[in-house]
């Protein structure tokens, strides 16, 4: 049985599933973050990888994607869903909400791709819809299902890190739409479109970005995932379910 779907986990989320076997995984573009997991949900496996690796090693700037993502692809992964933490810039979202993404401003300093070169013909990809619609319905149907406080709707602003954003930045990005702010799920969506796999995001609000409220930032980023843990787990075993 092949493995159907990749699921990447950001901060925190590196233990949502137990007895699953490691697998080595090389590429021709270098190592993953770390071995992937592989094991089994209603009779669909998945494969599971740690984006800054187990033990947290790896700042968003040196993630090598595209490794991740062609790691998946190899295994056989046709869809992605990626857990996301992530600065609150839209006040509509509390902190501990579930974001579903639909759009993302682009703020990073590298090109993220496959086409080095063009070997053929020149690869421009379609980013109309930058995240898969079928994967988005399923996540908005799980979360509404269970009564979870979400967002069906998201714009992320990723930049490149590892700092966290001026006050300055979070109110052009505030002025540009953008509902919350990452570092790490822009280069996933590229990637993953241009090996043709289905990817979402789901994200979650672990504090209010610089500015957005008075006084010094608070990340409670162990206690937020912590404490959203079991819904992870239960949306992300609804979608598979489903996929």
């Amino acid at each position: 049985m092949k493995v159907s779907v990749g699921i990447i986990g950001g901060s925190g989320v590196y233990e949502l599933f137990e007895r699953v076997r490691d697998k080595v995984v090389k590429t021709p573009y270098g190592k993953p973050s770390d071995k992937i997991s592989v094991g089994e949900i209603s009779e669909k496996k998945f494969a599971f990888i740690p984006r800054h690796g187990k033990k947290h090693t790896i700042p968003p700037h040196n993630i090598n994607h595209r490794a991740n993502i062609f790691a998946l692809k190899s295994l056989g992964v046709e869809s992605i869903i990626s857990i996301a933490s992530v600065g609150i810039i839209n006040a509509n979202i509390k902190i501990g909400d579930f974001i579903i993404l639909d759009d993302f401003l682009d703020f990073t300093r590298k090109n993220h791709t496959f086409f080095d070169k063009f070997d053929k013909e020149a690869v421009h990809i379609d980013l109309t819809n930058p995240f898969s619609p079928k994967l988005r319905k399923i996540l908005i149907e799980v979360c509404k299902e269970k009564g979870y406080s979400f967002h069906d709707k998201g714009i992320y602003a990723n930049t490149s890190g590892p700092r966290l954003e001026t006050p300055a930045e979070i109110r052009m990005f505030n002025r540009l739409d953008a509902d919350v702010v990452g570092m790490t799920v822009v280069p996933e969506a590229i990637l993953s479109r241009e090996l043709n796999i289905a990817y979402v995001s789901l994200a979650i609000g672990i504090n209010h970005a610089c500015g957005i409220i008075p006084g010094p930032m608070k990340i409670e980023l162990q206690k937020v995932m912590e404490e959203k843990k079991p819904q992870l787990k239960e949306i992300i075993e609804g979608v598979i379910n489903r996929i």
